[in-house]
Formats: C-alpha cells, structure tokens, sequence
C-alpha cells in the first residue's frame, strides 16, 4: 500500500491536474484518493497526508470538500504528517486567495498531526488569505488562472521539499 494518501476535490479539474502531476513524481508511494466518495477510515492508513482542496468563489471550500470537511476532524492524526494543497484565483479574489487552506487547517491544526511543505508567499499578488500563517502559505499554493506557466516548476521544487520531509 502506498505510504502518501492525496486527498483532493476537483471540480473543472484543474486540481485534479496538479494532484496527477504530484502523484507521478512521487510514484508508487502515492495514492489519489477523491474526497466526494472518501470518508475518515480512508485516511487513516497513510502515514503521510496531502489535502488538496481550490478555494470557490469568496473563500470558499470547493463543493466535494463542503461535504468531506466534517469527516476529517474523525482522523486520528497522532504520528501523521500533513501537507497541504491550495488552487485559487489570486486576481479574480485577492482578499480570499487560498482560505480553502486555513479553513481545513483550523479544523484538524490540534488534533496532532505534524504540519509540513509550507510554501513561501514571494511570488504572488494576493492582499489576504486565510492560507497564510506566519508568513508563509500552510502548502503549495497553485494559481491555474494567472500563473499556469510556473506550476510545473513548483510542483517539482515542494515534491522534492516533501520527499525530504516524508521519511
């Protein structure tokens, strides 16, 4: 069984996208697991955690994850680290860039998980975003709108960081 769970939601597939990229770069320790048929038991077996989740409209939970996000406060996170995905739209929405992440940070942030693959904020054009905690984003942050031409690059750059950090 692969030891990396990527939990995703995706809706027009840009997110699906990316968490396939991920996925081949990390092989067969990986598995994509979508969250509209996932419940917490899912979770449970993989030491390591990728949430994936775009952020909808004004600071919103992509629609799959609206009905997952109560399931992964169930999961016991002693002993598991977590690393985090965010896709967002930072000229459309510059005041709600990534909330998707701080959303489900705030749901599991004590339940005692380790949190890995923060992601520097130099870069981006956004003015708030509840993905931000001390500076930095809580994961990868990924602007299909505006930026598509680096999301390879950072793709690459945050597996090869996790890779470190997953062992």
């Amino acid at each position: 069984m692969a030891k990396i769970g990527i939990f995703f939601g995706s809706t027009e597939g840009h997110t699906e996208g990316v968490v396939n990229k991920i996925q081949e770069l990390f092989g067969d320790d990986a598995e994509l697991v979508n969250v509209n048929s996932a419940s917490a038991d899912d979770m449970e077996p993989f030491p390591y955690l990728i949430l994936a989740c775009p952020t909808w409209e004004i600071g919103r939970l992509q629609e799959d994850w609206d009905g997952f996000i109560d399931e992964i406060e169930e999961v016991n996170y002693e002993g598991k680290k977590v690393a985090y995905l965010g896709l967002g739209d930072s000229d459309g929405y510059p005041d709600t860039f990534l909330d998707a992440l701080g959303i489900i940070h705030d749901r599991i942030k004590d339940k005692g998980a380790k949190f890995v693959g923060a992601w520097p904020t130099d870069g981006y054009n956004f003015e708030a975003s509840k993905g931000v905690v001390d500076g930095k984003f809580l994961g990868l942050a990924i602007d299909e709108d505006n930026q598509s031409d680096l999301t390879d690059a950072r793709v690459r750059q945050w597996v090869a960081d996790l890779k470190k950090e997953f062992t």
